[in-house]
């Protein structure tokens, strides 16, 4: 039988660690752009402090609900609506950078598409579990490509590629993890490839950023700058790094540094060392989530765990990887390093179901 254990430790001091250093580094890349506005406080840290604190509460309440409770029809129904029905909202928010991907209520933004990723998760495990216990696979298959699908289009209307691709990504991870077919994936990936070349093709920002990752000397002053001045901040690092604080790329060389391109400062400041140790939290942090997984007896408790674990794990890898050009630009957070208060209240939130499915076993 399952007894209640006590909240896996290693896991909750990794995800403190990283948040004390996600604070860190968006005091330290956002430093510049607080100069320029001859401001005695810094907006981005306090914003992210108190997103921090919000989080911690939510994590903490996670952790003493037990995660069972989230396979209640009501919750997984009512939460998937609740979250499609933000996302249609924020298209008809005011227009932000050419974009429409948060929902302004006074000082305060709801960024709806990290909710999606979320509620992907658990309705995926939900169906998992469910159409597991009558083995019918297509009949989890298609309810979860659906929905994966509608809240993806939602957010691809904002324009946002890159969290709809986490979104469909986070469900296909459930279905694998689950035991889905090989021949679904085999289907998936033939009709996700053109409609992937067709997304990018109809938007010309999106074609510039492949043919600047495909020859990122010719278009360095173009639509290849940001992909250039990060790859600058991460070897003007070495192995020790410039020091906290000493960065140069973010003196208005690299764009966004407090938010898309954070590991590029980890890495200019904190050198290679600081960039590995980082990484190894992150490391540690799916170790933790893989065996909460395996403790547990019920499917819905594997599948969203693992879920959870290698959706945040899969965004930092994405985000690590724009960092060094090793994939085109675009604009994926770092979890719990980022600045971005509706995406850390979300990681922390998941964090906190995480350790309550680490109290099972």
């Amino acid at each position: 039988m399952a007894k209640k254990l006590a909240f896996d430790r290693v896991l909750f001091g990794t995800v403190i660690v990283l948040l004390a250093v996600g604070l860190t580094m968006v005091f330290s890349a956002s430093a510049a752009l607080v100069i320029e506005s001859d401001g005695d406080s810094n907006p981005f840290l306090l914003r992210q402090a108190a997103a921090a604190f919000v989080g911690l509460v939510l994590m903490w309440t996670a952790m003493h609900v037990d995660y069972r409770q989230l396979r209640r029809p009501l919750v997984v129904y009512g939460g998937l609506a609740i979250v499609v029905l933000l996302l249609m909202v924020a298209l008809f928010q005011p227009d932000l950078n050419g974009t429409r991907r948060w929902i302004f209520l006074g000082p305060v933004s709801i960024q709806p598409s990290e909710l999606a990723k979320l509620g992907t998760v658990l309705f995926a495990a939900y169906q998992a579990e469910r159409q597991a216990e009558r083995d019918r696979a297509w009949e989890m298959i298609v309810p979860c490509c659906v929905v994966a699908g509608l809240l993806a289009a939602l957010i691809l209307l904002q324009p946002d590629m890159g969290t709809a691709v986490i979104v469909f990504a986070a469900a296909l991870l459930v279905l694998f993890l689950s035991g889905s077919p090989w021949r679904f994936f085999l289907v998936s990936a033939a009709a996700l490839v053109p409609l992937a070349f067709v997304l990018i093709r109809l938007e010309p920002y999106r074609w510039r950023r492949i043919t600047a990752f495909l020859e990122p000397e010719r278009y360095a002053l173009d639509a290849g700058f940001q992909a250039n001045q990060s790859l600058i901040a991460v070897g003007s690092g070495g192995v020790f790094g410039l020091g906290l604080g000493d960065s140069v790329q973010k003196l208005h060389f690299l764009p966004h540094p407090h938010s898309d391109f954070v590991f590029s400062i980890v890495a200019e400041e904190l050198g290679l060392v600081g960039a590995c140790l980082v990484l190894s939290l992150f490391g540690v942090f799916l170790w933790r989530g893989v065996v909460a997984g395996l403790r547990v007896t019920d499917p819905f408790g594997r599948l969203l765990a693992w879920g959870l674990t290698g959706t945040i794990v899969l965004q930092a890898l994405l985000h690590v990887s724009v960092a060094l050009s090793l994939m085109p630009t675009t604009g994926v957070p770092m979890p719990f390093l980022s600045a971005g208060g509706s995406a850390l209240v979300v990681t922390l939130v998941a964090s906190g179901v995480l350790l309550n499915i680490s109290q099972h076993g």
